[in-house]
């Protein structure tokens, strides 16, 4: 992207919160939000997140900031949000390299689990607003009318187009998880190994800070043992390598899920891959999620008491 392409207010807004106006565009992305990799006039190379400001934000780099400072593997925020108009807008340092761990087999699970243990125990006395609404894709807690948050882009389509047994599923998995009735706590809801780099068998960054969400422990880790997998188009992990998971992450954390926990887990891990699968559906996209969810939908339900 050439440096007049840039938002008009950027340089500007680089310049009051970094000291220096951009000189080059390293890289520009957007997915849930807009990020723009930047070297400044002396030579530093920064990243600006640009989000729609929907009152998540501050909670979600507050957060980024504890972790970074204890040395967790993560890009250290250099800024809080500042709103600029209907935007959330915050600078972070760059920290690129590393390589992602592709593969679902159990060993590769438990090397995700062991990450996610010691963000989870990291996150468990950081105190922040709970950042809500939570991310789509783990907002089984809505209340909206029918199984779906109401989100608009995803709702215009027909829906017809998304098979019964997705619906079914994600309408099991959510009631199993809100008649529980856990209480909540702040994690990481989107654990996917696109979001993760490693050198070697070290962690070396955990991407994605947008998406904390404000779930129980028990839903978050089964979200995550679902979803770890995921270095492309998102999937669901097979059933035993989601087992070795869970295991691997009560034995690092040195406690035990209850029985109740155990079936929240197995709910939760479902509920990413059904959104993934109507998402797929409505695009007409190649149904991964939702084959993978076709195969394993009976067995994690049956896990879930659902």
């Amino acid at each position: 992207m050439p440096l007049d392409d840039l938002p008009d207010w950027l340089p500007a807004w680089c310049l009051d919160h970094l000291g220096g106006e951009p000189a080059d565009v390293l890289f520009q992305l957007q997915q849930m939000s807009m990020v723009f990799g930047l070297r400044l006039a002396d030579g530093t190379n920064v990243v600006v997140k640009t989000r729609a400001d929907d009152g998540r934000a501050g909670s979600c780099v507050a957060a980024q900031a504890r972790l970074a400072k204890r040395g967790f593997p993560c890009a250290r925020p250099l800024t809080p949000v500042v709103g600029v108009g209907s935007l959330a807008v915050h600078a972070e340092e760059f920290r690129p390299g590393g390589d992602v761990l592709h593969g679902d087999s159990p060993d590769v699970a438990v090397r995700y689990a062991e990450v996610f243990a010691q963000l989870m125990a990291e996150l468990a006395d950081v105190t922040v607003a709970p950042p809500l609404p939570n991310p789509r894709w783990v907002r089984w807690d809505h209340s909206d009318s029918g199984v779906w948050p109401a989100i608009e882009f995803l709702d215009e389509p027909d829906q017809s187009a998304v098979p019964a047994f997705v619906v079914d599923t994600a309408d099991r998995a959510r009631g199993r998880i809100l008649a529980a009735g856990l209480p909540c706590v702040l994690g990481h809801a989107d654990f996917e190994a696109q979001n993760l780099r490693w050198h070697g068998r070290e962690v070396w960054a955990v991407h994605d800070w947008d998406s904390l969400a404000w779930q129980p422990e028990a839903a978050l880790v089964g979200a995550a043992s679902g979803a770890f997998a995921s270095a492309g188009p998102p999937t669901l992990a097979p059933i035993e390598s989601s087992e070795a998971f869970l295991v691997a992450y009560q034995d690092i954390r040195g406690r035990l899920f209850t029985a109740v926990e155990q079936e929240i887990a197995w709910a939760a891990s479902l509920w990413p891959a059904a959104h993934n699968a109507r998402w797929e559906a409505l695009h007409g996209d190649i149904p991964v999620s939702g084959n993978a969810l076709r195969a394993q939908a009976a067995e994690r339900l049956r896990r879930a008491d659902a």
